[in-house]
């Protein structure tokens, strides 16, 4: 590195190298730090098996969890805007699961696949 007129030489040792991620010594001298790669994502795919219409959007919920039908019919889980709202609605709608619609249009993931092809129903036995 240059500083000023004077050039101070720059090292990674191993213990930088165990404290700075993506610090790189490159061939013929010289060192760079370089960005880390991203982290990986983990994407939850989930499909209520029931959902209702409240007068805004389709909601389900799946293990306590609220979700929405979104764009590309996919379920997501529901902002506290949402829920708030949705919860509102519910209070004047106490026994709407006795009128749930059950899911078999909707069970589709970010990709298109769909939830039940893959499920062994047992319709063969």
């Amino acid at each position: 590195m240059i500083h000023g007129n004077k050039i101070v030489p720059v090292f990674c040792s191993l213990a930088a190298l165990t404290w700075m991620t993506g610090c790189v010594v490159r061939p013929y001298g010289g060192v760079a730090v370089e960005a880390p790669p991203p982290p990986a994502v983990t994407v939850e795919v989930v499909a209520p098996d029931y959902y209702v219409w409240d007068g805004f959007e389709y909601v389900g919920v799946v293990g306590g969890r609220y979700y929405y039908l979104g764009p590309r019919n996919v379920w997501i889980a529901c902002e506290p805007f949402r829920l708030a709202r949705f919860q509102d609605w519910e209070r004047f709608h106490p026994d709407w699961r006795n009128h749930a619609i059950r899911n078999e249009r909707y069970r589709n993931d970010n990709h298109g696949h769909d939830h039940d092809r893959d499920r062994d129903h047992g319709d063969e036995h």
